[in-house]
């Protein structure tokens, strides 16, 4: 893990999404914070001490779903989907699919591994399961602020986690989206799907990940600062009408594009339902 004095810093951007408005100061104690994150081998460490299930691994409650088709209350979770050609980016389920027998171990489906993914972050993961794991670890998962703060690396305000410039001399600094979402993925910076943690660059904290590759979980509670901007983000499979039961994701995936979610940055952010994983969210943890 890697300290993080604490300070005070601007948080948000008035620059981007309405979501993010209004910059505003802000401020953390200091706390330590996971180098990268979590991984399908330490997550696999995890489970084969304790058995757990994920959310992914367990049918669903047919009394929570009581609209549902019943085809569809099999342990599964949701997988990104290419289409072949260009869709009308307002659906999302151009893209999305649920995926009866996809979890961590299968992020495709049953058909699916990690044998050459143990140190890619792991997916699939409810915000139950990342609650699980931290605790069984001695940790915790962070706030939006301290996240945010990490994810800046000293920098006040900047557009990126490592400044202002997308790919400084033509470098590639994150895993994210190359080509016209959702069809056209020409993986410039070597990875369609999910990369290695530490593939890429680490910010002026000397943490890698924290923006590209995955959006992470944060243990805030999914609010927008103002209410009158009230509108469901472009990334996300779905969006909980109880803001009270999803919580803020952070930091982009290789899913986001500038043609479409450009969310791979500090600010960034939204919500997400706490009974849902898919195939960009994984998380990492801290200590206070």
């Amino acid at each position: 893990m890697i300290w993080i004095p604490g300070g005070n810093f601007i948080m948000g951007s008035n620059r981007f999404y309405r979501e993010e408005r209004p910059a505003r100061a802000a401020a953390v104690d200091g706390f330590w914070i996971d180098r990268r994150p979590v991984t399908n081998a330490e997550f696999r460490r995890f489970v084969l001490a304790t058995g757990y299930l994920t959310l992914s691994e367990r049918a669903p409650d047919p009394a929570v779903y009581p609209d549902a088709d019943p085809s569809l209350l099999a342990p599964g979770s949701l997988v990104f989907m290419k289409p072949d050609g260009p869709v009308d980016l307002r659906d999302y389920r151009a893209w999305w699919a649920y995926v009866p027998g996809a979890n961590w171990l299968h992020p495709e489906g049953p058909e699916s591994n990690v044998d050459d993914r143990w140190d890619h972050p792991v997916v699939h993961v409810a915000f139950d399961d990342v609650v699980a794991y931290a605790a069984w670890a001695g940790k915790a998962i962070p706030t939006e602020a301290e996240w945010e703060f990490a994810a800046r690396g000293g920098l006040q305000d900047a557009t990126y986690a490592w400044g202002e410039e997308f790919a400084p001399d033509g470098r590639a600094m994150a895993n994210t989206w190359q080509g016209r979402f959702p069809w056209e993925n020409l993986a410039e910076d070597g990875y369609e799907g999910t990369s290695p943690v530490g593939a890429f660059p680490a910010n002026g904290y000397g943490l890698y990940d924290m923006i590209g590759n995955v959006w992470e979980w944060t243990a805030s509670v999914y609010a927008l600062p103002r209410p009158a901007a009230e509108k469901q983000s472009c990334c996300q499979p779905k969006e909980s009408v109880d803001h009270s039961a999803s919580r803020v994701v952070k930091g982009g995936s290789h899913l986001c594009a500038p043609n479409y979610c450009l969310r791979y940055r500090p600010s960034a952010r939204q919500s997400q339902p706490l009974d849902t994983s898919t195939t960009h969210i994984g998380f990492r943890c801290v200590v206070r």
